[in-house]
């Protein structure tokens, strides 16, 4: 989908500040329409996308990519960090390292955009689903991070329903397992990448910009209209950059007025409200084996979230346990 920086909960230690009291946060209600607002908008992208089923997904993807430069430049300006962005293209290792990130998400746009344009949303959104816990793979497996037994258990679940629906709908489980691995390995060298999100974003379409530009360009030269043959779909094309920009500035916005653990719980409502696009507004076929998959991996969801919770309540009891000793 659109990018939305990954997000896993901080493991607390006792050499560590507590964690934010809920009157530090006086804005959370603001900040959770501001996050409510982002997953919303990346859930619903496939009505926009869908729009666009016209013109080849490549050539969306370079136009989104040409359209959200100006609009991540924006942003870095009403953010102050436009030295930031300035120190990140000065650093050949930061470029040599935004250049893969750059790679990844642009696979990852290209694969998502093919899949809603030609009607696999529901592959999609399962892709975004396993996503989470992908990452908590990646975590252990490259991060070298502890698991506890419910998420173990949440992973073989998981894996249990993307086995059923390697049995009964392979034809679409490549779109799915693709993306999935995509964007978690993305958001795994961005988590080590020294940049923050909207900075490393803006340099990824950057590098990304002469690519879609050439694109474009063949593409014209070929004979191809380069807006589509309409104002309208021209329109959505151009505006796919705030389609982009957008849904990020309510997230970062969200981010400094609520804690992470609630924008954490949100970021299941994009897959789900694809999920419903797919199944209710566009029909796609939802048989035996994408029922038994979704049932799992929502299964699986519930436990890796109860596990999230359970942690966060253990670390407020050692974190209250050390404030007593310390007293």
């Amino acid at each position: 989908m659109g990018f939305h920086p990954r997000l896993t909960p901080a493991r607390s230690t006792a050499n560590e500040s507590p964690a934010p009291a809920p009157q530090d946060y006086p804005d959370a209600r603001r900040g959770f329409l501001y996050g409510f607002g982002a997953y919303s908008l990346w859930g619903v992208l496939p009505i926009y996308f869908k729009q666009l089923t016209a013109i080849p997904s490549v050539s969306i993807v370079a136009h989104r990519i040409l359209w959200s430069v100006p609009f991540l430049l924006a942003l870095l300006l009403m953010g102050g960090k436009t030295a930031d962005l300035r120190a990140a293209l000065a650093n050949r290792r930061t470029l040599a390292w935004l250049a893969l990130t750059a790679t990844l998400i642009g696979i990852n746009w290209l694969l998502y955009i093919y899949a809603v344009t030609s009607g696999h949303i529901l592959a999609g959104s399962l892709g975004y689903y396993l996503n989470p816990l992908a990452n908590v793979l990646l975590g252990r497996f490259i991060l070298h991070e502890r698991l506890s037994r419910l998420q173990w258990a949440a992973i073989a679940i998981a894996a249990a329903g993307v086995s059923a629906l390697a049995v009964g709908a392979l034809a679409q489980l490549w779109i799915s397992l693709t993306l999935c691995v995509s964007f978690a390995t993305y958001g795994l060298l961005r988590k080590l990448a020294p940049v923050d999100a909207v900075t490393g974003l803006t340099v990824e379409t950057l590098l990304l910009l002469p690519l879609a530009i050439a694109w474009l360009a063949w593409h014209a030269f070929a004979g191809a209209p380069l807006f589509g043959d309409n104002r309208t779909i021209t329109l959505f094309l151009i505006m796919s950059g705030a389609a982009t920009a957008i849904p990020l500035i309510l997230f970062t916005a969200a981010a400094r007025l609520i804690p992470y653990s609630t924008l954490g719980m949100l970021q299941f409502l994009a897959p789900t409200l694809q999920f419903l696009c797919a199944v209710f507004l566009y029909d796609e076929p939802f048989g035996t084996a994408h029922a038994i998959a979704f049932g799992a991996i929502w299964t699986a969801l519930v436990l890796y979230v109860f596990s999230l919770v359970r942690e966060a309540r253990l670390n407020r009891v050692r974190e209250d346990d050390l404030a007593c000793a310390e007293t």
